[in-house]
């Protein structure tokens, strides 16, 4: 009987002390900075650095998190030279020509029309004149690349914009253009 006695005040006392559980109050936190950071204003003073500035230059050699270098110069030399030795990381099954159509459709048609002849809307319009038709070219994807990563010429960079498995897709586009020219 005394077992039953001392069940009965252990459920009881256990039930006393969930009920007591205020759902709408949080709880306390542990460590609690590892959930409500510190913040401090970018431009600010603060004695956590030599110079007493928050904003920091990164570390000298740190480079962005998803960027791939690229080894060829900005030069009539590193053009030439990706022209003759660069070729595309991708394989087969990866090249996917719809995709592209799709980003040369965006980026390049406009320059040199839906067919690579050097006739888009802009030439069209004489916003820009003697843009190349792919067909009176020597090109190789190597070059393509290295155009689209730097630009040439009046054509600016598209490395902002494309990132480089989506160059690699538009020099494999440009590449099966001017086989159709």
């Amino acid at each position: 009987m005394k077992s039953v006695y001392k069940i009965t005040l252990l459920f009881g006392i256990t039930i006393l002390v969930s009920s007591c559980h205020n759902t709408s109050a949080p709880n306390y936190q542990y460590f609690p900075n590892m959930y409500e950071s510190v913040g401090y204003e970018t431009y600010s003073e603060s004695n956590a650095f030599k110079d007493g500035k928050e904003a920091q230059l990164p570390a000298e050699g740190s480079i962005n998190r998803g960027f791939e270098p690229f080894d060829y110069e900005n030069s009539t030399a590193g053009y030439e030279l990706a022209k003759a030795n660069l070729k595309s990381p991708l394989a087969v099954e990866d090249r996917n020509s719809e995709k592209g159509k799709e980003l040369y459709d965006i980026y390049c048609m406009t320059c040199h029309g839906s067919a690579g002849n050097g006739k888009g809307k802009l030439v069209e319009r004489e916003k820009f004149l003697g843009v190349p038709s792919y067909a009176d070219r020597v090109i190789t994807e190597g070059s393509i690349y290295h155009v689209v990563t730097y630009g040439l010429n009046s054509m600016g960079s598209h490395s902002n914009q494309l990132n480089p498995q989506e160059r690699w897709l538009v020099a494999d586009y440009v590449l099966k253009l001017k086989s159709e020219l």
